[in-house]
């Protein structure tokens, strides 16, 4: 039924987020043309799965949201609570970071000849300093910046993508 617009209530997206939806209604959902509503179930969902009260302006991943905190300040939040800043600053230098950067340390998660050298590649794993959950993995050359994915432009998220003012 490819072309018709699927409207997921919130059980259905939340079995959708944890990986336990079949994988005939991921596909009809992932084919179909998603309803106005999805962004904001999806906040919805999101929102009743943690504990603080920061409103979710936008999710960035499993674990990380942009929220707008009690000082009126759009903030990039984990799910445990920690808030990592300003969401226009880069929030992965207020991370905690392993660097894997010997054969040896490169080896506990990549064995074997085919893993990165260690003079040409380190990973570098990003973990919330309020849980210690791993929110990122960078593979970059040895003394290349920490760089941000992406900074969204909010306002025009908002205002262009869903039609309302920016929260």
């Amino acid at each position: 039924m490819t072309g018709q617009i699927v409207e997921l209530d919130e059980a259905t997206l939340g079995q959708l987020i944890d990986g336990e939806l079949p994988w005939g209604d991921v596909h009809h959902v992932q084919s179909s043309y998603k309803d106005p509503k999805r962004f904001d179930t999806y906040v919805k969902v999101l929102q009743s799965r943690v504990e603080w009260d920061d409103p979710i302006v936008l999710p960035l991943g499993p674990y990380l949201s942009i929220v707008k905190n009690k000082d009126g300040i759009y903030a990039v939040k984990c799910i445990c609570g920690h808030e990592f800043g300003d969401y226009k600053d880069n929030w992965k230098v207020s991370a905690l970071i392993n660097v894997r950067d010997s054969e040896e340390s490169i080896a506990e998660i990549w064995p074997g000849p085919r893993g990165p050298d260690p003079e040409k590649n380190e990973i570098r794993e990003f973990f919330c300093p309020g849980c210690s959950r791993q929110l990122e993995v960078d593979a970059v050359p040895p003394g290349y910046p920490i760089l941000a994915n992406f900074t969204p432009n909010l306002d025009a998220f908002y205002r262009d993508w869903l039609g309302r003012e920016l929260p």
